[in-house]
């Protein structure tokens, strides 16, 4: 009896102004190569997120070096500066400063 567990990315949307990017992964459990379950899981990717410190802000740029090419390629392509730019200025307009 062998177990063997796959995840891959079967479905991701670009969602918003700020080209949000909304993937959906599927865990596949199969026993001697047949089907057992599988379970679903949602996560969405942000170019920029922003910190206030009490005096200034830190925006940091979403690192994607660790997901799949395909998401890295989209990602790349879609968070051009002025994209970045209108989620910092979003954030510093509608983020609470505490």
């Amino acid at each position: 009896m062998a177990l063997a567990k796959t995840t891959e990315v079967d479905q991701y949307e670009i969602v918003g102004t700020h080209k949000n990017v909304q993937i959906r992964e599927r865990t596949i459990i199969k026993e001697d190569g047949e089907f057992l379950s599988d379970k679903y899981h949602r996560r969405v990717l942000e170019c920029v997120t922003s910190v206030w410190d009490g005096s200034s802000w830190t925006h940091t740029d979403t690192d994607v070096s660790s997901e799949s090419t395909e998401i890295k390629n989209i990602c790349n392509l879609l968070w051009t500066t002025d994209i970045k730019n209108a989620k910092k200025t979003f954030n510093e307009a509608n983020q609470l400063k505490g």
